[in-house]
């Protein structure tokens, strides 16, 4: 935090400020150059030192938009099991250009997505013995719905699962 206001500081202590606060932002996580660029404008940095500050970070590599793009999209997909349309949405939330995550999306394997709404269903299936199939139906195509995968897709692979899970019962 500053001691002095930021209308106070000098260009260099401006600077140095600017650049304390991408520092500090980068040793948490990556952020995108969008995110960065929101943080200094909170801390009331002015426009210009904020853009000359992530210009000279992303000239030594420390800020790729590209890069951050590629491991939020590997996280979020292995953690959350988002679907591409819906890691599209958070990426343009994040300030990434769309040409940017339109490659990166790209480089997901369609089937890879199918598999990921599989292991969600199945995780949940654990938990829902208790409800009928036209409640299991719906939770489960909700669920799917929030991670951002199409009505179709959630509607197959829900369908699929509880067809698995009712051969799995008529074999005990």
């Amino acid at each position: 935090m500053p001691r002095t206001p930021v209308e106070e500081m000098t260009p260099e202590e401006l600077t140095s400020f600017a650049k304390e606060i991408v520092v500090r932002k980068l040793s948490e996580r990556a952020h995108s150059r969008s995110d960065l660029a929101q943080a200094l404008a909170k801390k009331q940095v002015p426009e210009g030192v904020a853009e000359a500050t992530l210009d000279k970070f992303e000239t030594a590599g420390l800020i790729d938009d590209e890069e951050f793009a590629r491991s939020w999209v590997q996280a979020r997909q292995r953690g959350k099991g988002l679907s591409s349309r819906a890691l599209a949405m958070e990426l343009r939330r994040k300030g990434v250009d769309d040409e940017i995550s339109k490659e990166v999306l790209s480089e997901i394997d369609p089937e890879a997505e199918v598999q990921a709404a599989h292991r969600l269903v199945q995780t949940k299936l654990r938990s829902m013995s208790r409800f009928d199939d036209t409640t299991k139906i719906r939770r489960l195509t909700g669920m799917l719905a929030r991670k951002g995968y199409s009505p179709q897709l959630a509607f197959d692979v829900v369908r699929q699962e509880l067809g698995a899970e009712a051969q799995a019962l008529d074999s005990l």
